[in-house]
């Protein structure tokens, strides 16, 4: 028996081979364990939740806590591994199960590490979305609030990182970090700080990810980085076959719109096929999960990627018939979608009428202000509007809009929201702000099309945030605004119009906007008139409800926005290519004279070769 050992202070202090003992696995433990942050890998409190934790600022926690009280609860398989966990995770998992055996490897919760890692632990592995906190939403709405720049899901990342390091058995094992947030160690060069041994990026499914794992089991050096291999095609990815968090489901990889400031759309434009998501989503239900969730750059081009139609016209009947089949699966009580693009909606508004009428009565969002569902439910895609100026859109997207001019850009938009509303469709649209070389000019442009959303009462959940530089992206090197107070005043006058635009659906009571108007009042007088600097007042105020808009504009402290005269869909379809005419569907009317139907397909193939 080893001997007690005491502290500074007299109290006795267990000695480490002690304390291995006292927590040692009765197995040894697993020879790899797959993690992640515990506010990556909840999954029943509601799928914004998310979002929220990636903006709010650690000590905000508390909304989340009065909001959730449950957020933290917890399912578990058996043997204490997890019920579920991020849809990384178990492409990791499924990835390593083809070399190693199931009982080689565990998935688990931070707080059960213990239960896993031993003596015989050689790899964790964790995937992470956001770590240090520098992700587009963090950045701005967490310094906005102040006292603390950390997001709630950084903090809980930190916390993971903390078991890790602070292990008994952390001389044994390898720390393998994966996701869309290792670019944030890297580029902060954090890996001591966080007991890092190797950021990874790029998927699981690549040969080089297996030999990083064999190196890690060996005992070898693994290199700080390293990029590994995305398939080329459909058959080398893989489909996890286990419960995921907010049954999150692959639909497809890659975009093909090019965006500068886009990491996934550097990979292959790839669609799964339907069988395998099908068989996802029956493993998902099987294992208790009631929710869907497709993940994808664009829900737009699956079954149309590689075909001889440009993938930007979308394949009506395989979308609907992939959506029916899920939301009519026996157990699916949800389904919540995932990202979008705008354009689609004003290439094929029929598409968006049926794919309503199938997929309303499984949405879990309700907006009883906005729907006209007899539920008032509503579905809401997250959808990129980044910016209104067509100059800034020429530079950082050229062909977000196609088959559009990007010229058109706000036509689009417009056009586009329209008909999503008309099918109780309220997108979340994010928006980029202080882009590299982006002027007040190219701001007012952007707030001219908020303004038109505002008097046109479309509406949508504009989501703001500062430019970053993602890594490996086209704009990695680029450098725009870097924090809230070098924000212009226009830059400030766009992030409060979107929330206040934003709130409009929740404000059901009398006092509700006198509240806001009183509690931003005081928020400013005590705390955020310092941290975001004087450009920030008159927005805050214009925000706030305080002073009107109208005398705010006459007083020359906001910009009122000019009305917008836009193209109507017919002028859009008109402004096209001709030999893009073939593509758009004669049932949704709007064609030009001389437009044909959809050609045969070796018509279609010698149109596209043209263009």
């Amino acid at each position: 028996m080893n001997a007690a050992k005491t502290n500074g202070h007299g109290a006795s202090v267990p000695d480490l081979d002690a304390r291995e003992s006292a927590v040692s696995p009765s197995d040894g433990g697993k020879l790899i364990v797959l993690t992640a942050p515990l506010t990556e890998s909840i999954d029943h409190a509601g799928y914004f939740i998310q979002m929220a934790m990636a903006s709010l600022p650690i000590w905000m926690e508390w909304v989340l806590n009065n909001k959730y009280p449950q957020w933290r609860n917890l399912e578990y398989n058996e043997d204490g591994s997890a019920r579920y966990m991020p849809a990384g995770v178990r492409l990791l998992e499924a990835s390593l199960l083809r070399e190693f055996k199931p009982d080689d490897i565990a998935t688990c919760f931070p707080d059960d590490l213990g239960k896993f890692v031993g003596p015989r632990t050689r790899v964790v592995a964790v995937s992470t979305h956001n770590p240090l906190g520098v992700t587009f939403a963090a950045g701005v709405y967490t310094s906005i609030f102040g006292s603390s720049r950390m997001p709630i899901n950084s903090h809980y990342a930190r916390l993971l990182f903390s078991q890790i390091k602070d292990n008994p058995y952390r001389k044994n094992f390898k720390v393998i970090v994966g996701g869309s947030g290792g670019w944030q160690i890297k580029d902060t060069n954090s890996y001591e700080e966080l007991s890092v041994d190797c950021v990874v990026e790029g998927r699981s499914e690549s040969r080089d990810t297996m030999t990083l794992f064999h190196k890690a089991i060996r005992g070898e050096e693994l290199p700080r980085e390293i990029d590994v291999h995305h398939p080329a095609r459909r058959e080398d990815l893989l489909f996890p076959l286990h419960r995921t968090t907010f049954g999150v489901v692959e639909m497809t990889t890659g975009c093909g719109r090019r965006c500068q400031f886009c990491l996934p759309d550097l990979n292959p434009q790839i669609d799964f096929p339907k069988e395998s998501i099908m068989a996802s989503v029956h493993a998902n239900v099987s294992q208790g999960n009631k929710q869907i969730s497709l993940a994808t750059e664009d829900m737009f081009i699956w079954g149309q990627v590689q075909t001889e139609t440009p993938f930007f016209f979308p394949n009506r009947e395989a979308l609907l018939d992939l959506y029916g089949a899920i939301v009519d699966t026996p157990g699916v009580e949800q389904h919540v979608l995932s990202h979008a693009t705008i354009a689609p909606a004003v290439v094929d508004p029929l598409l968006i009428k049926k794919l309503s009428e199938r997929l309303l009565d499984k949405s879990p969002i309700h907006l009883p202000r906005l729907s006209t569902h007899p539920q008032k439910k509503a579905l809401s895609p997250l959808v990129g509007l980044e910016t209104g100026s067509t100059r800034m859109a020429k530079a950082i997207m050229a062909s977000k809009g196609v088959p559009f001019s990007i010229d058109d850009w706000p036509s689009v938009v417009l056009e586009g929201l329209r008909v999503l509303n008309a099918n109780n469709w309220f997108p979340v649209m994010t928006l980029i702000v202080g882009n590299p070389g982006e002027t007040d000019v190219d701001v007012e442009e952007t707030l001219d099309l908020v303004y038109e959303m505002e008097r046109r009462k479309l509406f949508a959940f504009l989501v703001p945030s500062i430019f970053t530089p993602l890594h490996d992206t086209r704009m990695e090197k680029k450098k725009g605004v870097t924090e809230t107070q070098k924000l212009t005043p226009r830059q400030w006058q766009l992030l409060m119009k979107c929330w206040k635009l934003n709130l409009r659906p929740g404000q059901y009571s009398w006092w509700g906007p006198m509240a806001w108007r009183i509690g931003s009042f005081f928020m400013w007088l005590f705390k955020l008139r310092k941290v975001n600097g004087p450009n920030f007042t008159w927005p805050l105020f214009m925000f706030s409800g305080a002073i009107s808009e109208k005398t705010l504009g006459r007083m020359g402290k906001i910009y009122l926005g000019k009305p917008m005269k836009t193209k109507t869909r017919k002028e859009l379809i008109a402004s096209v290519r001709p030999n893009y005419w073939p593509f758009f569907r004669a049932d949704n009317g709007d064609l030009p004279e001389g437009a044909t139907p959809p050609p045969p397909k070796e018509e279609a193939a010698a149109a596209m070769s043209v263009a």
